[in-house]
This record gives C-alpha cells, sequence and structure tokens, in this order.
C-alpha cells in the first residue's frame, strides 16, 4: 500500500467524501443526499481518519445501529485510495480489506444500505436486527455512533458488555455518546435527533442518556481502557467519542 505525500489532507477528505457517497446513489434521492450530507457534516467520519483511531489492523468491523453503513463505504474507498496513492502521509494506513457487519433495526436503512453497497468486495453483510439480541461476530473493531442512548440502562451495559466479549485482544471500540452532563448541549442534540428521526420515517422512542463519567466508569468496569475525545465541532452539541480498547493478552 503507498501514500502520497503531495496529497492535503483536505483533499483527500473531499476525494474521500465524494466516492464513498457516489454509491449512494443506487439507494435513491433521499439515500444519497443523506448520505453526502452527513458524511460531510458529520466530524465522526474524518475525525477517526485524522485522529488515528483506526488501523491497518481493525480489518473485521461490526458497525452498531448501522444506518446506511457509511461506515463501510468511507472505509472501502479509503482502502481504494491508499492501493492507487491517493492518501494524504499525515493520515495512518487503514484496512487494506474490510469485512464489514452491519446491525440496523430500521427496515428502510438497510434497504438503502444493501442497494448501494450490496455490490462490495466482500460483500457486506448488513442484517435488519435488533442490537440488544442479535449475534455479534468475532471483530477488531466496533463502531457505535449516537445509537446507545436509545435503549435503557440495563440493555445498554448488555449491549457493551456483549461487544467486550466479540472484539479481539487489542481490539477497539468507537462509542459516541451525548454528555448528559452538559445541559444544553445535550438537549439541543436530542431534539434534532428526535426531529432527524422523525424526517427518516422512524417513530420517536423514549432515550436514557448518562454523564461523560458514568459512560466512562461503566466502559471501564467492563475491562475497556477508555480515553474521551470531544465529538461536536461545528456543532451546538455536547457529543463525545470514548475511544475504549480490549487490552492485548500478555504473553
Amino acid at each position: 500500500m503507498t501514500t502520497s505525500s503531495t496529497l492535503s489532507t483536505d483533499a483527500a477528505w473531499r476525494r474521500l467524501h465524494e466516492k464513498a457517497s457516489a454509491p449512494y446513489r443506487q439507494a435513491g434521492k433521499f439515500g444519497w443526499h443523506f448520505a453526502r450530507g452527513k458524511l460531510g457534516r458529520d466530524p465522526a467520519f474524518r475525525g477517526m481518519l485524522e485522529r488515528r483511531l483506526i488501523g491497518a489492523r481493525h480489518g473485521r468491523i461490526l458497525d452498531i445501529g448501522s444506518g446506511q453503513s457509511l461506515t463501510a463505504s468511507l472505509l472501502t474507498e479509503a482502502a481504494a485510495m491508499q492501493a492507487a496513492g491517493h492518501w494524504p502521509a499525515g493520515w495512518p494506513a487503514t484496512p487494506a480489506r474490510i469485512e464489514y457487519t452491519g446491525i440496523e433495526l430500521m427496515p428502510k436503512d438497510v434497504a438503502r444500505a444493501q442497494a448501494a453497497i450490496g455490490h462490495f468486495e466482500p460483500t457486506p453483510r448488513i442484517l435488519c436486527a435488533d442490537m440488544c439480541s442479535a449475534a455479534l461476530p468475532a471483530c477488531d473493531l466496533v463502531v457505535i455512533l449516537d445509537v446507545l442512548h436509545y435503549v435503557d440502562h440495563a440493555a445498554q451495559e448488555g449491549v457493551l458488555q456483549r461487544v467486550h466479549q466479540a472484539l479481539s485482544p487489542g481490539g477497539r471500540l468507537l462509542l459516541r455518546v451525548g454528555d448528559a452532563g452538559s445541559t444544553r448541549g445535550f438537549a439541543i442534540s436530542q431534539w434534532v435527533d428526535r426531529t432527524v428521526t422523525r424526517v427518516r420515517g422512524h417513530r420517536v422512542s423514549p432515550t436514557w442518556g448518562r454523564t461523560l463519567v458514568e459512560w466512562k466508569a461503566l466502559l471501564q468496569r467492563l475491562g475497556f481502557a477508555v480515553q474521551s475525545i470531544p465529538m461536536s465541532q461545528g456543532t451546538p452539541f455536547a457529543n463525545v467519542l470514548l475511544v475504549a480498547d480490549v487490552e492485548p493478552v500478555q504473553p
């Protein structure tokens, strides 16, 4: 795999955004516009690359609450850009081959994802299932963005416990949550979340938040080593990305 030292990070991101969004033309007008907007405006996607949170060893990916499976498209196109030498020297290599499993409760989102990226190789597994009961495959990286607050605290812990069991030694969980301790930002994010849910044609459900301190304590109790990164740049939200690692087995 080669990289390009002359390609700026901004130019690389514009190219990656365009390529990762393009497959969603096959998912209809809404699917394509949603993909372009989400990838372009949500700081998590570029942030995961620039902050070196996804490494070459994270090839087996589990995306919980996967929606249209934008993470799969992003990382598949990232691998293609790297293979072609179109990758900025300042960004680390992401996996050269993606084995992707997405778990999504909403059938419309699953259908859009399958229409857009179902032809990728290796073929993505995109399951219409409940994260609280679906079997979780062995994986190196788990991505959960803005999803766990839809289930109660006991269910949140159950999902995270099963994630820890599914991750390989040295594996990583990228979990974005709202910090309920930041009252104004958390309230705004909850209002926007409900609005977007309605626009996408889904039922609005109750939510269960935690403070950042409570989220970190829960993950540590389950055996993760945790660091937190603010992840709401350019937005009024109180979002935080928790980077939770499974300690490698000691020889």
